[in-house]
């Protein structure tokens, strides 16, 4: 099989994974403030993520890894074009995280309230500009023949990437939803159900809207089967989450965004990324990626240390799969 397709498979696995993991994350930074009443309720919440927040951020850091080994060309065009979006990101993750250290670091109301806030802007962001970039790697950039960018930093901007952008939030306030609902008990429980079940079938539209969008405009026979996945699985989860069975809504929201990740990367090829220019400039597979050793190399390597993060990451959420309640937290003790 040709290497250059493997990898373009598995950098779409590796943005799969992080949209399912970091998806829940943002979901809970999001809610922060509409689920935790006090700071009890609001501690709860920090610590459903607390052990796994930061291991779920290193499905990006591979996702753009392998995208610049594998595929050089793709990784220099993308990231130099949509740059205001990438550092949207870093600046929101690298926000996100020292809220997260320094949150209990004073006993004081108003410190871990400044603190919550930054969590609630650091989740925003990532979703908003994650959203925007691979809405922008599908539906395409005005790349010239030379793959530079034609026109400023917002060229390429539209409706459609900006319902990228909220793709992704609205999927991930309900999978956060979902996921506190799933381990937490108690009040903050049903509160969280209620939410994903009112806020899910408003927060799913952009999503199912972007998938539509890039099926009608580049996508083929065979991906109106994910879409077809993705919706039913949506509308599925929700039902699930009525019923009281958090870990089969879960479960459908991954099918849901599987379903969308193969979309996407289903119409994309078998180009990386098109041109909006002239469809003759657009970078393809092929055109983009690294010469065969490198691509040798890379699939002996990952395919030696991959199966090892996989084990360690499923073994920490198995440590940490019980539910959390208010009466687990510990009054706030600081040295």
């Amino acid at each position: 099989m040709d290497l250059a397709l493997v990898w373009f498979l598995i950098i779409a696995f590796f943005w799969l994974g992080y949209l399912f993991l970091e998806g829940f994350d943002f979901g809970v930074g999001m809610l922060l403030p509409v689920l935790g009443r006090d700071d009890t309720e609001r501690r709860v919440m920090v610590n459903t993520i607390g052990p796994v927040w930061d291991g779920n951020e290193v499905w990006l850091i591979v996702a753009v890894g392998a995208t610049f080994a594998a595929f050089p060309g793709w990784y220099a065009t993308l990231l130099s074009s949509a740059f205001l979006p990438l550092l949207a990101v870093l600046v929101g993750l690298i926000g996100r995280g020292v809220a997260f250290e320094y949150r209990g670091k004073v006993d004081s109301a108003r410190w871990r309230r400044n603190w919550d806030r930054v969590i609630v802007a650091g989740s925003l962001l990532p979703a908003l500009g994650v959203g925007l970039l691979l809405s922008w790697n599908v539906l395409g950039l005005p790349i010239d023949a030379a793959g530079h960018r034609v026109g400023g930093p917002f060229a390429g901007l539209g409706w459609e990437t900006a319902v990228g952008a909220l793709a992704i939030v609205g999927y991930s306030v309900v999978h956060g939803a979902v996921f506190i609902a799933l381990k937490t008990s108690g009040e903050i429980r049903r509160r969280a159900r209620l939410v994903g079940l009112k806020a899910g079938p408003v927060a799913l539209l952009p999503l199912l809207a972007l998938l539509l969008v890039v099926q009608l405009r580049v996508g083929s026979g065979w991906t109106w089967i994910a879409l077809a996945v993705a919706v039913v699985a949506a509308v599925s989860a929700l039902v699930r989450l009525a019923a009281g069975h958090e870990g089969q809504a879960f479960a459908l929201m991954g099918v849901t965004i599987v379903g969308a990740v193969v979309t996407l990367f289903g119409a994309l090829y078998p180009d990386v990324l098109p041109s909006t220019v002239d469809p003759a400039y657009s970078l393809t597979i092929a055109g983009t990626a690294s010469n065969p050793y490198t691509l040798k190399v890379m699939t002996w390597i990952g395919g030696l240390g991959a199966p090892a993060v996989l084990v360690y990451q499923g073994w920490t959420y198995w440590v940490f799969r019980k539910r959390i309640a208010t009466e687990h937290i510990p009054r706030v003790h600081v040295p």
